[in-house]
């Protein structure tokens, strides 16, 4: 499976959607349009091993809601991103069994180099 979670509107998702050259053969979801699902999520999380990993704290409401300031729980982390997409830290990139969450440079040369393996 080829798939991206990103927000049309975010430069910076663009930017790595075209640095990485994603066409035809990858299925793009925006969350703003469309969240990602509780079973979309659960799988990710079995991938990558936890919810805070998928979790985005420069959401703008990770301040206003107080989040800061607060002990978070997997399950809080879940429950935010479920509820809020901007807590998703993006883009979250699948390629086969693989997955690469955000947009660090080594994440997205781990992205390029395993899109240039398979």
């Amino acid at each position: 499976m080829k798939k991206i979670f990103h927000l049309s509107s975010c430069s910076t998702c663009q930017r790595i959607i075209k640095e990485l050259g994603l066409g035809k053969d990858f299925e793009f979801q925006d969350i703003k349009e469309k969240n990602i699902s509780a079973k979309e999520l659960d799988a990710l999380k079995k991938k990558v091993g936890s919810f805070e990993a998928l979790f985005s704290r420069r959401a703008m409401k990770f301040r206003s809601l107080g989040l800061n300031e607060m002990s978070l729980s997997e399950k809080d982390y879940r429950k935010y991103i479920l509820q809020e997409y901007t807590f998703l830290k993006r883009p979250v990139i699948l390629i086969g069994d693989e997955v690469f969450v955000g947009n660090a440079k080594s994440v997205v040369a781990a992205a390029k180099k395993a899109l240039a393996n398979g």
